[in-house]
């Protein structure tokens, strides 16, 4: 389960990715005390922005005539589809020194607030830990899509309606990677969001949330897309849509609409240095979110596509070196062996520029776009190789299948069949340039004698016993020689170290 206590702990000199769903009280309530005054400033602004009031835009260019335009009335969406929003809570036990509850003098002003929540037990440990979020509905029979960080780790999930009844819920299954959730509660003909399409969203386009921040119900916050298909730190599976919309802890899994009322996104992060908003705000587009909530209905799981390779951004210096008119792309430094990159013929050094007729902009926009396609499906690359494009079609595999490796390179001591214990690959011409090594071994897996003897996967093997080797079977050699033990020479990030492994 999500601790947003550790959100009001994010250091103010840095910008920091938070989740904005209370994961557990400690952080729910916790984030509360982040900056109250700030929070009801911004909620203020918020609703004056959203304020119904036309106003003239200044002229386009010389001679052109003025453009009136009309501030979007929110009212009818607020009244009608915000009774297809409903609050979260939820309930898990923790072992805990605090209880998970912020410590406050019985002066502070939410102090009585906190106490409810306090384990009468004192800090024994198991105590029950509470959080809370938003969510809606997406059919008449009472399924309802929230956040998977939401609802993670969750013993009880209680909903309530607009209406203000009270259903108890189960988790018909959540994805971690794209942090979508499904829950069902027993209820029939029941109000529903209506779905759209987040493909037709454009940057300037007018958004409103619904949700519970703060365990504040129904609150209503209005802004404008900043950005589609944004990918962010560690969530490169999912292409989010960028608003200023104001999203605080608890506002998570709640509706992002547009202003024909039809939910968009689901509201998912912030970017923020103190816990609480500060203009950035991300939405898991629905297109993303329908075609899982679709699989975990039918299914109760989901499965996500894999290609197979490394990727990192084309900057002006790669661009330069690769003779490409714009610094645009995804360079690929690694092909996963067995991959359907590999059978696909990508290598490294390749820079993807299309993706189905799709332009890769930034290395990001890469797996965003396969966020949306299933095992099996193929896709055509557009790739830059020896200065031209080279057209390469791919069939995705499923990314929860083992990778296969091909054949394991086993060193194996012929004498004794003693085993080095390690699956090796030369350096691709483009990891020698960028490390500065003229040769050496990549270590893809590590068993038996090498990893016990600390030897790593992602390690560069220079050298056995003092001398370079460049190939695995100059290895496979060395060690057939050997008695007891061999010195590998392993080069880890910048540093190099001798490794004795003893094969005997």
């Amino acid at each position: 389960m999500q601790n947003e206590g550790a959100v009001t702990a994010i250091t103010a000199k840095r910008l920091t990715l938070a989740l904005c769903a209370a994961g557990v009280i400690g952080g729910a309530v916790g984030a509360i005390t982040v900056n109250h005054n700030n929070a009801t400033a911004q909620g203020a602004a918020a609703a004056a922005a959203a304020a119904p009031a036309p106003v003239t835009a200044p002229p386009i260019a010389a001679g052109a005539p003025a453009a009136t335009v009309t501030l979007p009335d929110f009212t009818r969406i607020a009244k009608q589809n915000g009774k297809a929003v409903v609050n979260i809570r939820v309930m898990g036990s923790t072992r805990t020194s605090g209880g998970g509850v912020p410590q406050v003098d019985p002066g502070h002003p939410l102090y009585d607030f906190f106490r409810q929540f306090q384990d009468p037990r004192g800090s024994r440990g198991g105590a029950p830990v509470f959080g809370a979020g938003s969510g809606f509905i997406v059919s008449p029979d009472g399924v309802i899509l929230t956040n998977a960080h939401v609802v993670r780790g969750a013993s009880e999930v209680m909903v309530k309606l607009a209406d203000r009844r009270e259903f108890r819920a189960r988790v018909l299954g959540s994805d971690t990677v794209t942090d979508v959730a499904v829950l069902k509660i027993d209820a029939k003909n029941l109000p529903v969001a209506p779905i759209g399409s987040s493909r037709s969203l454009q940057v300037g386009e007018w958004v409103l949330a619904i949700g519970s921040p703060f365990g504040l119900e129904s609150t209503v916050t209005a802004g404008v897309v900043s950005a589609t298909g944004r990918n962010l730190p560690n969530d490169g599976n999912v292409p989010f849509i960028q608003t200023d919309v104001a999203i605080n802890p608890g506002n998570s899994g709640g509706p992002l609409f547009n202003t024909r009322g039809e939910v968009v996104g689901i509201n998912s992060q912030i970017y923020s240095q103190t816990g609480g908003y500060m203009g950035m705000s991300f939405a898991i587009p629905m297109d993303v979110a329908v075609r899982i909530k679709d699989q975990i209905v039918a299914t109760g799981k989901v499965e996500h596509v894999k290609l197979g390779v490394s990727i990192q951004e084309v900057n002006q210096g790669f661009a330069d070196s690769f003779n490409l008119d714009s610094p645009e792309g995804a360079l690929i430094f690694n092909v996963e062996r067995g991959s359907a990159a590999e059978r696909a013929g990508l290598k490294a050094g390749d820079v993807v520029r299309k993706v189905n007729g799709q332009p890769i902009i930034g290395s990001g926009d890469l797996p965003g776009m396969l966020a949306m396609a299933k095992p099996g499906d193929k896709v055509a690359l557009d790739v830059w190789r020896d200065g031209k494009i080279v057209r390469l079609n791919a069939t995705l595999t499923n990314a929860s299948d083992k990778p296969a490796r091909g054949e394991r390179e086993e060193i194996a001591a012929v004498d004794k069949g003693a085993k080095l214990g390690l699956a090796l690959r030369p350096l691709e011409p483009i990891e020698r340039r960028q490390s500065g090594l003229p040769s050496g071994l990549v270590v893809e897996d590590a068993v038996g004698a090498a990893i016990a003897a600390g030897v790593q996967p992602g390690d560069v093997l220079l050298s056995v016993n003092g001398k370079p080797v460049s190939s695995v079977e100059q290895v496979r050699d060395m060690v057939a020689k050997a008695t007891k033990s061999v010195a590998l020479l392993i080069q880890r990030g910048s540093d190099r170290i001798f490794i004795p492994v003893r094969i005997g």
